[in-house]
């Protein structure tokens, strides 16, 4: 085949975790693609601090992101701006991740122009457009023009042929998110504990890891999410409460206002990729309403509650892995003592992580191969 011109966009920290090992599993064949790399910057020091940790770098940076915008602000300025991608480079195919702006964006610019779009991480469904919002509707209008869809697992490759995508376009391959945790070096994770070490966080075997950042989780839903950690970190005073804090003030102003009294939390910044993982390892418990955090703490055979009513990733529910409690008090705190209330030993999970096995950069690469000499 020509060589190609792969043009992947993305915009956000998760994006960019996912994406990195497909990027540098087609960087090995520099006689198949030119990869090309774009960040809209939906999360601009996020985004790039993780790009970085993986050895890369973007060769476009977009920039689209103001202080206070609208949903329909955001896709506008994104869209303009990498219509303008198009105009300026020859592009032969556009490779997504995930259900953000960004990824929907970068779907409809190529589909306009006719350039075929690669989904990866196709076919994850809630079936509420609201629950999360907006990324619901975004993924599955993704999935209406992708040519090529990275399926994680069966069930999602169900979920699409439901939809009456063809089949010869759904390819099961697992979820990037692992092929990640295994790029993480040993000198990485040294690096890791002193940093944490430097912050005055204690990291051993009564670690609790929360994150609390989705859209549909502001309001009256972060305060019982709140009101259910100050009763553990007051019950449960001898372990450690770490809280990276996402930079959303609606999150942000509430987080600090009511917990940062308490000695045994630890509210830091966004963390880079590597030492969120390395939390992750170690922790006795997750309270997260993320989504790759789903994907990743089951590697770590690490107990996490789901902070969602409904979630796109019920493999982890399914195999045992996760616990779906909402923003419920009653849910967060019953569930919660149950692991704290033992050792961190006991509480290990036993089960396979249902999202891959660290091989799906490469079979993306193989399919996309495929593809181009058929």
């Amino acid at each position: 085949m020509d060589k190609k011109n792969i043009l992947f966009v993305f915009g956000t920290r998760p994006e960019v975790i996912k994406l990195a090992p497909v990027i540098l599993e087609l960087k090995k064949h520099k006689d198949r693609y030119k990869v090309i790399i774009c960040n809209t910057e939906q999360q601009k020091e996020l985004s790039n601090q993780t790009l970085a940790y993986f050895g890369l770098q973007a060769d476009i940076n977009l920039d689209c992101m103001k202080p206070n915008q609208t949903l329909l602000e955001v896709q506008t300025r994104i869209l303009t701006a990498l219509d303008s991608v198009y105009a300026a480079n020859k592009i032969d195919a556009t490779v997504v991740q995930g259900d953000t702006m960004t990824v929907l964006c970068g779907a409809l610019a190529s589909f306009y122009r006719k350039i075929p779009v690669f989904h990866v991480e196709a076919g994850l469904r809630s079936y509420d457009i609201y629950e999360p919002f907006p990324e619901e509707v975004m993924r599955q209008m993704t999935s209406r023009v992708a040519e090529l869809n990275f399926a994680p697992t069966e069930k999602n490759r169900q979920a699409l042929l439901k939809e009456n995508i063809s089949d010869d376009k759904i390819f099961v391959v697992g979820n990037t998110v692992i092929d990640a945790l295994f790029c993480l070096s040993e000198e990485t994770m040294n690096s890791a504990q002193l940093y944490f070490r430097n912050n005055n966080v204690k990291v051993n075997d009564k670690l609790v890891l929360i994150t609390a950042h989705r859209r549909e989780n502001h309001g009256e839903r972060i305060d019982r999410i709140i009101d259910a950690i100050e009763f553990l970190a007051n019950k449960y005073d001898d372990h450690t409460f770490v809280i990276p804090v996402h930079p959303n003030p609606n999150v942000k102003d509430k987080i600090h206002a009511r917990l940062r009294r308490f000695k045994n939390i630890k509210l830091l910044k966004p963390l880079d990729y590597p030492y969120l993982v390395y939390l992750m390892k170690n922790a006795k418990l997750i309270l997260t309403d993320s989504g790759g955090i789903q994907e990743e703490a089951p590697s770590f055979g690490c107990p996490t509650l789901v902070m969602r009513y409904e979630t796109e990733r019920q493999e982890g529910i399914d195999a045992g892995v996760s616990i779906l409690v909402g923003a419920e008090y009653d849910k967060i705190v019953e569930h919660s003592e149950a692991i704290l209330s033992k050792t961190r030993e006991e509480t290990r999970l036993k089960a396979t992580n249902p999202y891959g096995n660290g091989t799906s950069a490469k079979q993306i690469e193989e399919i996309i191969y495929e593809y181009y000499n058929k």
